[in-house]
């Protein structure tokens, strides 16, 4: 499920990299600001830096430490994967999603609209994007503690 959700929100980015194009060309060229797009290529941004995220932690593309786990044996990396999962990566995900609950609900209540001329008026549509992080990293961390005991 991660792998292809990842997928999805990784086909976002030609579309970030077509507005930021836009961005440039039509301030460095036409002299014309474009608040809106702006912040539309934040928000992309955004969605596939989180999207994305359970993804490259199964792939092992995330940042890794890797001084002593490198050269370890295959058994010694499964036992360090587990405990890091269990007692670092899970409580993370945790304490995000709890703190990110109260943040996205009081952008609901008030509807957070972009405090900039020309901006979104959907922020708390943003800001609700953030809870994508936890729930796309502990299915990861499940899938991969399946796949380290199968």
């Amino acid at each position: 499920m991660n792998k292809l959700l990842g997928k999805l929100f990784a086909l976002l980015i030609p579309l970030l990299l077509m507005l930021m194009i836009t961005v440039v060309v039509s301030r460095y060229f036409f002299g014309v600001g474009r608040t809106d797009l702006q912040e539309l290529a934040l928000y992309i941004h955004g969605l596939i830096f989180l999207g994305c995220a359970g993804w490259a932690y199964l792939e092992d593309e995330h940042v890794r430490v890797d001084i002593i786990y490198r050269n370890a044996s295959n058994n010694y990396k499964r036992k360090i994967d587990t405990l890091g999962i269990i007692f670092f990566l899970i409580p993370l995900v945790i304490l995000i999603g709890y703190f990110s609950i109260n943040f996205v609900s009081n952008s609901w209540m008030v509807q957070e609209a972009s405090t900039e001329p020309g901006g979104l008026p959907f922020v708390y549509l943003q800001k609700t994007t953030i809870l994508l992080l936890p729930i796309v990293l502990f299915f990861a961390a499940i899938e991969k503690l399946i796949k380290l005991w199968k």
